[in-house]
């Protein structure tokens, strides 16, 4: 499969990530049929993908007519045969379970063409391993992307042991194609790329927590006044070269030694899910919330993207 040979696209899970996945296909000019088990999840998914297009509408990123055409590229399909049967590209973004993501591609072989490539949208399986089933698993890939998908540019890209190449290198024309940043991950290691280094930096921001040292709102003031800003434009390695090794070398050597350094999900985490504080769905984690303060935070942080790809796409 070359790149020029896609030209229908499949989304199995229509939840909070493959809703969105779905309309980055559709903006770019894809059909696409989205799936999901859970019929729940196919009843609001094109309510939620027109929220999503309507804010990119009223931050002139797009036309009324564009957005009314991106919807009509999106078929909601409640079987999965009839869903996956004449795609090319098959993105799977259901839960994450190791053996339901086997099943699924295990079926999805079955009913679709021999050269489709199957991707997953796992953020902690190998593609080993989802693909194992398979009798052709040289066509499985994982393509992992970032919440909300349609619009941060990211997608992970990392081979399972028997993906070809080709596979590979197609999967990555096609998301440069619709206007994505693919990176290859070289290894397949747990947490793949960014969700490690994600876990490295909460798990020091949890400890600062946990002993007072600043509250939960001036922590986040101070990430995104600082580390947020810089690195908006400037990876840290960039930042590194440019403060200069020699110092960062000194100051970390010390400073690494005062961290915390736990392998283990830290107490304050713990306890919250405990009392049952796993944040906005319940209206409390380290914030507390209520319907219109989720949806007014979701609003500010959507549009403040939309401006950042604006500027990503003119450079």
């Amino acid at each position: 499969m070359k790149v020029g040979q896609i030209k229908k696209i499949a989304v199995v899970g229509a939840g909070l990530m493959g809703h969105s996945i779905a309309q980055a296909f559709a903006q770019e000019g894809f059909p696409v049929n989205v799936t999901d088990a859970f019929e729940s999840a196919l009843a609001v998914a094109k309510d939620s993908i027109r929220s999503n297009l309507v804010t990119l509408v009223e931050e002139k990123f797009m036309s009324e007519s564009e957005l009314e055409q991106t919807l009509g590229r999106i078929a909601i399909v409640k079987d999965l045969a009839q869903a996956v049967r004449d795609a090319d590209f098959v993105t799977e973004a259901i839960f994450e379970d190791l053996e339901a993501k086997q099943n699924i591609f295990k079926e999805m072989e079955r009913f679709c063409a021999p050269d489709t490539i199957l991707a997953s949208n796992t953020s902690s399986f190998r593609m080993t391993d989802i693909s194992s089933l398979m009798t052709r698993p040289e066509r499985a890939i994982t393509t992992h992307w970032f919440n909300p998908p349609h619009l941060v540019p990211l997608v992970e890209i990392v081979l399972g042991e028997k993906t070809s190449e080709e596979t590979c290198q197609t999967a990555q024309d096609f998301l440069v194609k619709i206007k994505k940043v693919p990176v290859r991950v070289r290894k397949e290691i747990p947490g793949f790329l960014i969700n490690r280094i994600q876990a490295a930096m909460n798990r020091e921001v949890y400890s600062l927590s946990e002993m007072g040292i600043a509250s939960a709102e001036d922590i986040d003031l101070a990430v995104v006044a600082s580390l947020g800003f810089r690195l908006a434009s400037l990876g840290p390695l960039r930042i590194r070269d440019l403060a200069g090794l020699g110092v960062t070398c000194k100051v970390e050597g010390e400073l690494l030694k005062e961290i915390n350094s736990s392998t283990e999900a830290p107490k304050i985490l713990r306890d919250k899910v405990t009392r049952g504080e796993l944040g906005t769905k319940t209206g409390k984690g380290f914030f507390e919330y209520t319907p219109e303060s989720v949806e007014a935070i979701i609003k500010k942080r959507d549009r403040q993207f939309i401006r950042r790809l604006k500027e990503l796409y003119r450079s």
